[in-house]
C-alpha cells in the first residue's frame, strides 16, 4: 500500500484530468445500467403489447451515444493523466540517476540502469494510463448493476453478493504471486539489457576474439530464463478467467432455478427476471476486467518498487548548508593532508597528500599505474569527496562552495573522449548551447579541428555517431579541446589527453593544448615527455603519497629519484617506438645520462 500511495502521489499534479474523467465514467456506467432497465419494459410492455416502440428505440440510441461518449472521454482523459504521470516518473528517474556521484556508476552497469528507465517505466505506463481508468470505470459499472439487482429482488441480490468472497480471495492470492513473479521477470529483463549493451558496446572485441557464439549463448540463456519467468506470470493470469467463469456459472444456475420458481408462482414477471439475469451477466464483464486489473496493478507495483529503490538511492554530491558560489576560481589551490578511500574497509588510495598550485601554474601529476593520479584530480570537481584533509581554492574548502559553481569553473579533457551522437557544432557547444556559429568556428580553428570539419560532407552539421566513432582518435580529441576552449574555464584538468594518439595527431593536439593551457591553472596527467617537461611543477605519486615534487630539471638531477627512473623508462620507450615524434626523440636523446 505504501508503494501504491507513493505511485498515486504522482497523479496529484494532474488531478484536473481525473476530476473531469469521473463524471464521464459515471455517464458510462449509468448508461449501461439504463439499457438494462429498459429490458424489463421491453419484455413486459413493448413485445407483448407493442406500446411505445419509438420512445424505447430513441432511448436506446440516446443511451448508447451517452455510453460511448462517456467511455471515450474517460479513456482519453485517464490516458492523458497516466501518460503525464509516466513522463514525470521517467524524467525524475533519469535526472536522479544522472545526478549521482561517480561511485554510483562504478557500482552499476549501464544496461541495468537503462532497464530501470525503459522496461520498468514501460511496465508502469499501461497500468497508469489505462488500468487505473478501467478500475474506476468498471467499479462504477458494478455499483450500478448491483443496484439493479437489489431493485429487482433484494433477497436474491444479497445471496449473489455474498458469494463475492469466493472470487475475491483467489484474486488476492493470485495477485500476490503475480507481483513476486513479475519482479523476477523485471530482473531478468534487466540482465538481458545489461548483456545486450555490453555486447554491442564491445562488438569489436567480440568479433576480434571470435566470441560471437559465447555472447549469443549468454544472451540465449538469459532470454530463456526470462521466457520461463514470463510463462509463470502467464499461467497465473490465465487461471483467472476459468475461475471467474466457474463461479459465474454456478451463480447463473442458482438464479435460473430461483427465477423459474418465482415466475411460476407469479411473484416475478419475465421482464423482471430477464433484467435481473441481464444485470448479473453484465457484471461478469467488469469483474473479469477487474481481475486482470488486479494482476496488472500487482505487476506495476513490482516495477514501481524497483523504480523507487533507485529514487531512494542517494549518492549525489550535496551542497553543504550555507554553501556559497565560488567567487575566486583563479586563486591558489591547496591540497592539505588529503586522504581518500573508496569504501570504509578498503585500502586508502591517497594518504596525506599536500601541495599548493599557484594561479596560472601547470602541474603535472606522474606515477605508476594505480598510484592515485586520476583519483587525485577527480577530487577537485568533487566527483569524489575527500575522506580526510581538505582541498581549498582561495582558502575556501571546495565542500563549502556550491557544486554547480565549482564545476562551472572547471574544464576537462580526458584520454577517453566523450562525444555524443549529435552534430559537430552541438558537441563543441555542449557546455555553451547559446554559442554562435562564429564562436564555434573560432575555437575549432584554435584546436586545429576546423580543417578536417570543413572537409566533411555537412561540415559543422555532420552527425558523428555514438561516442564520435565516425572520426579518428585525433579528430575526436581536438573536438574535446575545442569544447573546453569554448567553455573557457579558469581551471583545467587534462587526464592523459594525448597518450593514445599517433605522432602526427599528437603534434596538432599538443599545439591546441598549449592554447588551451594559456593563463589557466591546470592539472595534467601525462606520459608524454614534452608535456611533462613544460610543467611549472611535477608531483610524483607512489602508493598514494607525494614522494617527490619540483620542476623537471630539479627532479632529474637526482638520478636515484622515482621521477628519474620513470623518466628513463619513458625515454627508452620513446626512442624505440617506431612512430615517436622526431622532435621529442632528439630532445630526449640529449637528456639521456
Amino acid at each position: 500500500m505504501t508503494t501504491l500511495r507513493r505511485l498515486l502521489g504522482y497523479a496529484a499534479p494532474h488531478k484536473a484530468q481525473i476530476l473531469v474523467a469521473l463524471p464521464a465514467m459515471v455517464c458510462y456506467a449509468a448508461a449501461a445500467a439504463g439499457l438494462l432497465t429498459l429490458v424489463e419494459f421491453i419484455f413486459d410492455q413493448v413485445l407483448p403489447k407493442g406500446e411505445r416502440v419509438g420512445v424505447i428505440c430513441g432511448a436506446i440510441i440516446a443511451l448508447y451515444v451517452l455510453k460511448g461518449a462517456g467511455a471515450y472521454l474517460s479513456s482519453y482523459l485517464m490516458a492523458d493523466a497516466g501518460q503525464r504521470v509516466v513522463h514525470d516518473i521517467r524524467t525524475e528517474l533519469f535526472g536522479h540517476i544522472l545526478g549521482q556521484a561517480t561511485v554510483f556508476f562504478e557500482q552499476r552497469a549501464t544496461g541495468r540502469l537503462l532497464s530501470r528507465i525503459t522496461n520498468d517505466v514501460t511496465r508502469l505506463q499501461q497500468v497508469v494510463s489505462e488500468t487505473f481508468g478501467d478500475l474506476l470505470r468498471e467499479s462504477l459499472s458494478l455499483v450500478f448493476f448491483a443496484s439493479i439487482l437489489v431493485y429487482q429482488d433484494a433477497r436474491l441480490a444479497l445471496v449473489c453478493i455474498t458469494g463475492a468472497p469466493l472470487v475475491v480471495y483467489p484474486l488476492v492470492r493470485l495477485g500476490q504471486r503475480v507481483r513476486r513473479t513479475t519482479r523476477r521477470s523485471q530482473e531478468e529483463v534487466e540482465q538481458l539489457s545489461h548483456l545486450t549493451v555490453e555486447a554491442f558496446t564491445g562488438h569489436r572485441i567480440v568479433q576480434a576474439f571470435q566470441a560471437e557464439a559465447l555472447e549469443q549463448k549468454k544472451f540465449s540463456n538469459a532470454s530463456h530464463r526470462l521466457y520461463r519467468t514470463n510463462m509463470k506470470v502467464t499461467s497465473t493470469v490465465a487461471a483467472l478467467p476459468p475461475l471467474m467463469e466457474l463461479v459465474g456459472g454456478l451463480g447463473v444456475v442458482g438464479v435460473l432455478i430461483y427465477g423459474s420458481r418465482k415466475i411460476n408462482a407469479d411473484e416475478m414477471t419475465v421482464g423482471q427476471f430477464v433484467a435481473f439475469m441481464g444485470a448479473l451477466l453484465m457484471m461478469y464483464g467488469p469483474i473479469k476486467k477487474l481481475s486482470r486489473v488486479n494482476a496488472n496493478i500487482q505487476g506495476a507495483l513490482a516495477a514501481a518498487e524497483r523504480i523507487f529503490e533507485t529514487l531512494d538511492t542517494h549518492t549525489e554530491t550535496q551542497d553543504r548548508p550555507g554553501a556559497q558560489d565560488l567567487t575566486a576560481p583563479d586563486s591558489a589551490i591547496e591540497f592539505q593532508d588529503v586522504q581518500f578511500q573508496y569504501r570504509d574497509n578498503s585500502e586508502p588510495v591517497l594518504r596525506g597528500v599536500s601541495f599548493t598550485v599557484q594561479p596560472g601554474q601547470m602541474v603535472a601529476v606522474v606515477g605508476l599505474s594505480g598510484a592515485g593520479k586520476t583519483t587525485l584530480v577527480n577530487l577537485v570537481p568533487r566527483f569524489h569527496d575527500v575522506t580526510g584533509g581538505a582541498i581549498r581554492i582561495g582558502g575556501v574548502d571546495v565542500r563549502d562552495v556550491t557544486v554547480a559553481s565549482l564545476r562551472r569553473a572547471i574544464g576537462m579533457v580526458t584520454q577517453d573522449t566523450i562525444l555524443f551522437d549529435a552534430t559537430i557544432a552541438e558537441n563543441i557547444a555542449f557546455a555553451a548551447p547559446e554559442a554562435t556559429q562564429a564562436q564555434i568556428e573560432s575555437v575549432a580553428r584554435a584546436a586545429h579541428a576546423h580543417e578536417f570539419i570543413v572537409d566533411l560532407p555537412k561540415g559543422y552539421d555532420t552527425v558523428i555517431g555514438e561516442r564520435g566513432q565516425r572520426l579518428s582518435g585525433g579528430q575526436r580529441q581536438r573536438l574535446t579541446i575545442a569544447r573546453a576552449l569554448l567553455k573557457n574555464p579558469p581551471l583545467l584538468i587534462l587526464d592523459e589527453a594525448t597518450s593514445a594518439l599517433d605522432a602526427e595527431s599528437e603534434l596538432l593536439v599538443q599545439d591546441a593544448l598549449e592554447k588551451l593551457l594559456l593563463n589557466r591553472t591546470a592539472f595534467v596527467i601525462a606520459h608524454r615527455l614534452s608535456t611533462i617537461r613544460r610543467a611549472d611543477a611535477i608531483i610524483v605519486l607512489q602508493d598514494g603519497r607525494v614522494v617527490e615534487s619540483g620542476r623537471h630539471d630539479e627532479l632529474l638531477a637526482c638520478r636515484d629519484s622515482v621521477y628519474a627512473r620513470l623518466y628513463a623508462t619513458q625515454v627508452f620507450d620513446s626512442m624505440t617506438a617506431p612512430v615517436a615524434p622526431q622532435l621529442e626523440t632528439v630532445e630526449t636523446a640529449e637528456k639521456m645520462p
